[in-house]
């Protein structure tokens, strides 16, 4: 492998940001691609461009302006039928074309994982209108969960507990839909001791590798905050391994994958999975020798990858806006940045919005239990001005 490479990102946000990070650590080339000006990565990249990538002819015209070594998805919000048109031109998708097609919409991948190859996943079924989503939720039973099939981080999901509920789902799922697409999909509750991110690594010409599993927590189907190790038995995660290994390789390509699983007292249950750095395995920026990132950067390059541990118990805590703002400012960063072995990345977002992600508290402890306080106290210190609030 001759350095340095050209990398296109094709979005731009804040696991985007690292990525070219670790790209020009090692003195690469990185265009960052995205919907509006200033976005994160874009702030730290060599070439930024503003374009629609639903736009297929757009974002065609782009590659092949650049000509990029590597064109590396970082969004499921992507023209996905046109970077199949561009692989078969020549150019280098990460991980495929293919796997970026898959995952785009949940069911896609839970049909590969459940009827291809056979995984254990949660009970599950379609809907396309209010009057079908009624009768598979009575199907499973009550409490069930309900996601657009089309979305991310979590929006438009929620939990439904009772049939006077499942209208009020569909609402919901409807204002978190990507696109045009009006399917959801409607779960059996899992109720499981832990969520974890198996992040699997596939190499060009080398073996799969994990990193060991991080736990997390969400709340409106979206992380709050994430902590690495997890207190598994070598018995499921050996099986979860196996789950991973099995669906990557029907994937192909290189790159890290965010596989998702629920834990039970029994079993170990294929939930999700993103071909791309997860954020709930932004805890690794302070557990890992090699964060996420740079694991998903050598992986692409086809660079060497001796060792992944843990060298410390760590967690994640996000930093969230409460409302809808085109200015922001922080405050509490000092005080949060008093406490040892913390760290705050504050994610560079010039405007706000309910629930948005606008930064992440880090910390390393003696044991998780004292990571995830340190961690979650942090993120409470730092707070979120808008506008010329307190000006």
């Amino acid at each position: 492998m001759k350095l340095p490479q050209t990398l296109m990102l094709l979005g731009s946000g804040e696991l985007g940001k690292e990525v070219v990070i670790a790209a020009q650590r090692l003195g690469n080339t990185v265009i960052a691609v995205d919907r509006y000006e200033n976005a994160p990565a874009m702030q730290v990249a060599d070439i930024a461009e503003v374009v629609s990538m639903q736009d297929g002819d757009a974002l065609e015209r782009l590659v092949k302006h650049h000509q990029p070594d590597y064109v590396i998805p970082e969004i499921e919000a992507i023209r996905t039928s046109k970077l199949l048109d561009l692989e078969r031109q020549g150019f280098r998708i990460i991980p495929t074309a293919a796997a970026t097609n898959y995952t785009m919409n949940r069911d896609r991948i839970r049909e590969l994982a459940h009827t291809e190859l056979g995984l254990r996943t949660p009970r599950y079924g379609y809907a396309n209108d209010l009057a079908s989503l009624e009768t598979i939720s009575q199907e499973l039973g009550f409490p069930n969960v309900v996601k657009p099939v089309m979305s991310s981080s979590g929006k438009g999901q929620s939990v439904v507990r009772s049939p006077e509920e499942v209208a009020q789902a569909w609402e919901y799922a409807m204002t978190g839909s990507r696109g045009e697409s009006t399917r959801v999909i409607v779960e059996e509750f899992i109720d499981f001791e832990v969520e974890i991110t198996l992040l699997t690594l596939r190499q060009w010409n080398g073996s799969t590798l994990f990193c060991p599993p991080i736990g997390h927590r969400q709340e409106r189907g979206d992380y709050q905050e994430s902590w690495q190790p997890v207190g598994l038995s070598q018995a499921k995660i050996t099986q979860a391994q196996e789950m991973a290994k099995t669906v990557t390789s029907a994937l192909g390509g290189a790159g890290i994958f965010g596989v998702e699983f629920f834990v039970t007292q029994d079993e170990v249950i294929f939930s999700e999975l993103s071909p791309r750095p997860h954020d709930t395995g932004m805890v690794t920026m302070v557990s890992q020798n090699l964060n996420e990132f740079e694991l998903h950067l050598r992986a692409i390059l086809g660079l060497p990858i001796p060792k992944i541990e843990v060298l410390s118990p760590g967690a994640s805590a996000v930093i969230l806006s409460d409302r809808d703002s085109d200015r922001v400012f922080y405050e509490g960063v000092d005080e949060a940045l008093a406490e040892s072995d913390v760290e705050i990345r504050l994610f560079g977002k010039e405007t706000a919005r309910p629930y948005r992600r606008m930064g992440v508290a880090l910390a390393k402890g003696d044991t998780i239990e004292q990571a995830r306080q340190k961690a979650t106290q942090a993120a409470a210190k730092v707070r979120v001005g808008y506008g010329d609030e307190g000006k």
